[in-house]
């Protein structure tokens, strides 16, 4: 509370990942307790404002990303990535699945320093672990512009759950997500 007795606004944090389909990750992190919103766009390539279609070439440098705007009073940036480095498969090189070129890297753009260490040492950590069975190819790099993506993009799989790829590879992540992470999900209301 501030002197006034007013409640002060809550201090969000972003992060910006890429791994795979931006639908895919949409549909993961605003399942997740903490995570007030989730925006799909384009972000570490070479060309402004990107389109859909000049991202899919993979021409543009750009990658599929979501930024993810979270309290971390209820989330940390770590937790956040623990997720991430669960719910994708990191040791796969410009490619998720069926979907294949650079624009599908595995990729966590950076917005201080901070998350740069606590990304890299996160790598570290699960590398040391044994979860995957081959290293890691996640590329870290800084946010230099975060692109939104096109409206038709937001909101992907809530709008669309019957649309075959959504039933074929989104909603298997999901069902996963709520398996593994039961208790990090938002309480319905």
């Amino acid at each position: 509370m501030t002197a006034n007795g007013n409640r002060q606004p809550r201090k969000l944090e972003q992060a910006t990942l890429g791994g795979g389909c931006f639908w895919c990750l949409e549909a993961i992190f605003e399942n997740i307790e903490g995570v007030e919103s989730v925006v799909s766009g384009y972000a570490g390539g070479h060309v402004a404002n990107p389109t859909y279609e000049q991202v899919c070439t993979g021409t543009t440098g750009h990658a599929e990303v979501v930024q993810i705007s979270f309290d971390p009073s209820r989330i940390s940036y770590r937790e956040i990535l623990e997720i991430f480095f669960t719910m994708h498969d990191p040791t796969t090189l410009n490619r998720q699945g069926n979907d294949v070129g650079p624009q599908y890297r595995s990729v966590v753009f950076y917005h201080n320093p901070e998350q740069k260490k606590i990304a890299e040492d996160t790598i570290r950590e699960i590398e040391a672990s044994g979860v995957w069975r081959r290293p890691l190819v996640t590329q870290v790099a800084p946010l230099d512009a975060f692109y939104p993506a096109e409206a038709e993009h937001q909101e992907f799989f809530r709008r669309n759950p019957y649309q075959p790829y959504c039933q074929f590879v989104i909603a298997p992540k999901v069902t996963e997500l709520r398996r593994r992470y039961a208790h990090r999900l938002k309480q319905k209301e």
